[in-house]
């Protein structure tokens, strides 16, 4: 049946936009400090220290691999209860609230204990995860179909400027923890994941306020909106046999982004593993942020011009070039390069993919179908950063972990091609009317 919304005005539009955008610009702060930047550093250093590179490497792979399975195993079931029980905001605190909690205590994690850091880690991604599958269908509340790629990528922009600005006032507190208080790096680093917590806290708030969910006639309870979410999963499996749209899109999805989430979660472990300096890296995902903050808005308008699926194509085959160069990069200045690059792209990537994927499925099911979503996006990161330990770790040499990647570009592009999305447009709206 079709979502029941008040029309807004143009004024509570623009609000309601500003405030699903902040929840971006508040949980970024993980994706930055946590994600990419202090936790591999800091679990090879501190947490793991004494362990060879080659099996640090391999722990925090399988760590981010189990993580994401949880997510894979978790993600349709709650999707399809949220959709039925009118809860995606509800859900969406919820799984907020196990990431912030578990990414603060990581400040008590004392040195060597390094499977508790990998458990609360394991326990903060899935917040992380769980929480951006119902922030990403709240997606089809706040924007219309006209304007889907810029609003999501007004998301990214606003992640990458939340998250740069913290992670660059975290690593202030690294390079100089006296004039914040600190007794050394070590101690402001941990810190760190204190901050993180705040500001993912304190920002998701207007998320919370002003952003609304469809009114539902009959809203159900809790034990007959589990009952019907479980059932409307199995229904949506045989719906996306019929959709062959999405279930294509989806696959190419899974492959394509399975390297852009390695690249993120292993690209600070690969410079450690190949003899770059910890420092240098960090101003090297600071370049990454500060890039990503206008690309994703620009890529967004740059979607809207040439279409969503031309403007993915453009941004696997830049991917492809970045695996390339980071095998032959040799010093930081190449790696720098290369994270300007990345800053470029994976903003565009990730939003003009969530935008595409809100055109060709019902709206009326978006959590349900956006937890498909988040389960390929999630089940892709149980394979990539594996595989990408496993290669460094077998051959001991991890330029050949990097190169790895490029399969799954290149099979993502070439199903991507197969894609009509006029006729998943077209289907989607037949079903919603049902």
């Amino acid at each position: 049946m079709p979502m029941n919304l008040p029309p807004q005005k143009p004024n509570d539009r623009k609000s309601t936009v500003m405030a699903w955008a902040f929840y971006d610009f508040a949980n970024s702060a993980f994706a930055t400090t946590v994600l990419s930047g202090f936790f591999p550093i800091f679990f090879k250093q501190y947490w793991s220290a004494g362990t060879d590179a080659a099996t640090s490497t391999f722990q925090l792979g399988a760590a981010n691999s189990i993580a994401s399975l949880a997510v894979v195993i978790l993600a349709p079931v709650i999707g399809a209860i949220a959709d039925k029980g009118g809860a995606r905001k509800r859900f969406l605190i919820i799984f907020a609230c196990m990431g912030i909690v578990m990414t603060g205590a990581l400040y008590v994690v004392a040195q060597g204990q390094w499977v508790l850091a990998v458990v609360l880690y394991g326990f903060a991604t899935i917040g992380f995860s769980g929480a951006n599958l119902f922030y990403d269908s709240l997606l089809v509340n706040v924007a219309d179909e006209k304007h889907v790629d810029i609003v999501s990528a007004i998301g990214y922009g606003f992640g990458y400027l939340g998250g740069g600005v913290l992670f660059g006032i975290n690593v202030l507190m690294t390079l100089y923890p006296e004039f914040f208080g600190f007794a050394d790096a070590s101690a402001a680093m941990r810190a760190s994941f204190i901050c993180v917590a705040v500001w993912w806290a304190v920002f998701s708030v207007p998320l919370l306020i002003l952003v609304r969910e469809p009114d539902r006639a009959a809203r159900a309870s809790k034990g007959s909106a589990v009952t019907a979410g479980i059932r409307q999963l199995a229904d949506s499996f045989r719906e996306i046999r019929k959709l062959k749209v999405v279930f294509l899109f989806l696959v190419a999805y899974w492959l394509y982004i399975d390297g852009v989430d390695t690249i993120v979660r292993m690209a600070v472990d690969y410079g450690l593993s190949i003899g770059l300096n910890a420092s240098d890296l960090i101003v090297a995902l600071l370049i990454t942020q500060f890039v990503g903050f206008p690309s994703a808005i620009v890529f967004g308008k740059f979607g809207e011009r040439i279409g969503a699926k031309r403007g993915i194509m453009v941004a696997i085959w830049v991917y492809i070039a970045v695996c390339i160069g980071g095998y032959f990069m040799r010093n930081t200045g190449d790696f720098y390069i290369i994270a300007g690059v990345v800053g470029l792209v994976q903003g565009g990537i990730q939003a003009l993919s969530r935008s595409f994927y809100t055109r060709i499925i019902p709206r009326n099911k978006a959590a349900e179908f956006f937890g498909f979503y988040n389960m390929l996006g999630k089940f892709a990161a149980v394979i990539g950063p594996l595989l990408m330990g496993w290669v460094s770790f077998a051959t001991n040499n991890p330029r050949y972990s990097i190169l790895s990647i490029i399969i799954l570009f290149v099979a993502g592009a070439a199903l991507l091609t197969r894609v009509d999305e006029a006729a998943g447009r077209a289907a989607a709206r037949e079903l919603e009317a049902l």
